[in-house]
């Protein structure tokens, strides 16, 4: 509602007045409740930022100390990297040493080979004329293989020496040093089987008591082997050996065989000699007293007038104890 007043002029109706200030007074409130509204907000922002800010913080540091440690592994690989790359020179370096050694050590050992070569063909041309006038040699140190003879064959002969050589067919030794002289082909198998090794026997034949037959011919003959069971006998008996000492001699050659089953080597190793020798030894059963009582024994003997080649009562004694006959 408006007045006039005495001048004319229209004022505005201050009943209105308290209605405006508390318009007023309400919007201040209203925008003082946004403001702490949003200070609110700005403050839980703020939390969160410094939150964040010392996740960030903590999580440098751990990046720090990973970076740290990882620093110091590859300072520690560097360093193995370091020490292998010298390893390796050095390896290089003595690897190209070695390999200037063997080249020139092919170089000596093909030199050597074709002087060896070369001496070894002077050799055989020797030994085959030597041969040819009748020379004796040591098989040992000849190669019959690569001879050049005009003869077909040459003999394989042992002589009184024990030693075995090789000669043209039935050439005499001109040099006349031993005074018997015995091929190959002459001898008895047992003494064939005798003069071979081990494994050559067992390739030449398996049979068990063969093998031992020819063990046994050879304790008699070679003073080397050391287990013999020959005994010297006397009268019309150059050697023996016992049923029963044969048993034993049998169980110590032979590694794991039972007594009864050396009973029966026994008789079929003493078969393997008489069959072998030709039957140029013999079997006697002889009493013999022990213990005050009386048994039978065989014996396998090497009578005094057996032809055994290149063997004489006088070459085969050996110290032996005497026995009966």
């Amino acid at each position: 509602m408006i007045n006039d007043d005495s001048r004319g002029n229209q004022t505005p109706d201050r009943q209105d007045e308290p209605n405006g200030k508390q318009a007023t007074l309400t919007a201040i409130l209203e925008e003082l409740r946004a403001l702490r509204t949003e200070n609110e907000r700005l403050a839980t922002c703020v939390t969160e930022l410094e939150e964040c800010v010392e996740d960030l913080e903590d999580r440098v540091t751990d990046l720090e100390s990973e970076r740290d440690r990882l620093s110091e592994r590859l300072d520690h690989y560097e360093a193995m990297i370091e020490e292998q790359s010298s390893t390796i020179e050095s390896h290089g370096s003595t690897l190209e040493a070695l390999e200037t050694t063997t080249d020139e050590l092919a170089a000596i050992t093909e030199a050597t080979r074709n002087r060896t070569g070369a001496n070894k063909t002077r050799i055989e041309e020797l030994q085959s004329r030597e041969l040819e006038k009748g020379a004796h040699l040591r098989e040992a140190n000849v190669d019959e293989h690569d001879l050049e003879l005009d003869a077909d064959y040459l003999e394989r002969l042992t002589k009184a020496d024990g030693q075995t050589y090789y000669r043209t067919p039935d050439a005499d030794d001109p040099l006349d040093r031993t005074d018997t002289t015995l091929a190959h082909g002459d001898l008895l198998p047992i003494q064939q089987l005798a003069r071979l090794d081990e494994d050559m026997r067992r390739s030449t034949t398996n049979s068990l008591p063969t093998r031992l037959a020819a063990k046994l011919w050879k304790a008699r003959t070679d003073s080397t082997v050391g287990d013999n069971p020959w005994k010297n006998g006397c009268k019309s008996v150059r050697e023996y050996v016992k049923a029963s000492d044969l048993k034993h001699w049998i169980r110590r050659q032979e590694e794991g065989i039972s007594e009864a089953y050396a009973k029966k080597l026994v008789s079929r190793t003493i078969d393997a000699v008489l069959e072998l020798s030709k039957h140029r030894l013999a079997v006697r059963k002889q009493t013999e007293r022990k213990n005050g009582l009386s048994y039978t024994e065989r014996r396998l003997l090497v009578p005094s007038d057996a032809a055994l080649p290149g063997e004489t009562a006088a070459s085969s004694e050996t110290a032996g104890v005497h026995g009966e006959s």
